[in-house]
């Protein structure tokens, strides 16, 4: 299946987001979408018919096709093992939204399975790949900012369902404010800070029920089934801490990171951007210097885009399964903490990530 030329891909799971990673990936020369599918065939179609995709079908109709190597699952979070394996069974490569699973035994079945088959998974977050958080990445790297010694993040934010037409399953397990929004924040502070070894954390409902603000369905009423403020203390296996708070409950928005360091703070954009301003504030200094960002700010696909090259090149590709594992186990910790209030530790994982280079262009033709 596997040869020269561009990457086979096909989609599945033809919902909201679907059309950020089809504006993207139909532009990359090194891959070719040959199909997408959903459930909803002829959401499919429409969908295929927007990105002059040439095939559109159910599921396991797209799974048959000799031409896909890759699939992108991008179904909702209940439904990310599930598809996962079924690529798997099919000799698929598969890059899926976040998060891997709905636990941590579950994605190790994935990753196990993708093992036995020779075959990769990919995961998202791919924002971490993005112009402003790999120049961050580099700047606490480099020194920069001295050592490490303490990080903050926050999400905050009154919910999704004033917005998105269908936002129950973001209320349901497998969403919420951590595990829908945490893996940005996680992911971010992981690839500057390394491997997180034990969190605790607290986690507050402020509403058992919300209300849909917007499309078709605007007016009903449905359940909150999971905690939708979320506060954690993070300590990472190099001997830095964190705090991160992951909200729908609050009025006020934020979305940003900080590291303070022994030379200064490093003051990040929302990681679920590919870009935005990185600055530095240093003792003594009155406001912040701007720190000059490089590298792609194109948008959702670049994390599929370099595991399919690296399907080509037999390189490690960066936003990896094991990395999405990890993210995943924290995210777990934090949800069992937050149960019981205690510290709880996080499996190690030692491997270390490899930024993008500078120069990485998704529009170039390599393969």
């Amino acid at each position: 299946m596997s040869g020269g030329g561009p990457v086979g891909v096909a989609v599945i799971g033809a919902g909201n987001i679907s059309t950020q990673y089809l504006a993207n990936l139909t532009r990359f020369p090194d891959l070719r979408v040959v199909a997408v599918a959903d459930l909803d065939q002829a959401r499919a179609a429409a969908s295929a018919d927007e990105y002059g995709v040439p095939v559109s079908g159910s599921p396991g109709e797209v799974l048959a096709l000799p031409e896909v190597e890759l699939v992108v699952n991008l179904t909702v979070p209940a439904a990310h093992a599930e598809v996962a394996l079924a690529a798997l069974a099919a000799g698929k490569h598969v890059y899926g939204e976040k998060p891997l699973a709905l636990d941590p035994a579950t994605a190790r079945t994935v990753l196990a399975e993708a093992s036995e088959r020779g075959l990769r998974v990919g995961n998202a977050p791919d924002t971490f790949l993005g112009a402003s958080l790999q120049s961050a990445l580099r700047c606490v790297a480099s020194g920069a900012i001295g050592d490490p010694v303490a990080a903050a993040a926050w999400f905050q934010h009154s919910g999704p369902e004033s917005w998105h037409p269908s936002p129950e399953f973001l209320f349901a397990p497998g969403a919420g404010p951590l595990f829908d929004m945490g893996p940005y924040y996680l992911t971010a502070l992981v690839a500057m800070l390394g491997p997180v070894a034990s969190v605790a954390a607290t986690g507050h409902r402020a509403h058992q029920t919300r209300v849909i603000g917007s499309g078709p369905r605007a007016g009903t009423r449905f359940p909150v089934e999971v905690p939708t403020h979320v506060t954690a203390l993070l300590e990472f296996a190099a001997g830095t801490g964190a705090a991160a708070t992951f909200s729908f409950d609050s009025p006020l928005v934020r979305q940003s990171i900080e590291i303070t360091g022994t030379e200064g703070t490093l003051l990040v954009p929302d990681p679920n951007h590919f870009n935005g301003r990185l600055r530095v504030r240093r003792a003594g200094a009155e406001e912040p210097e701007t720190i000059e960002t490089t590298g792609t700010a194109v948008g959702r696909g670049i994390g599929v885009l370099d595991l399919a090259r690296a399907l080509r090149s037999g390189a490690p590709h960066r936003a990896s399964g094991e990395l999405a594992l990890h993210v995943l186990e924290v995210m777990a910790a934090i949800a069992a903490s937050a149960e019981g209030a205690a510290f709880v530790p996080v499996p190690t994982w030692a491997e270390k990530l490899e930024g993008l280079p500078e120069e990485w262009d998704p529009f170039e033709a390599t393969l």
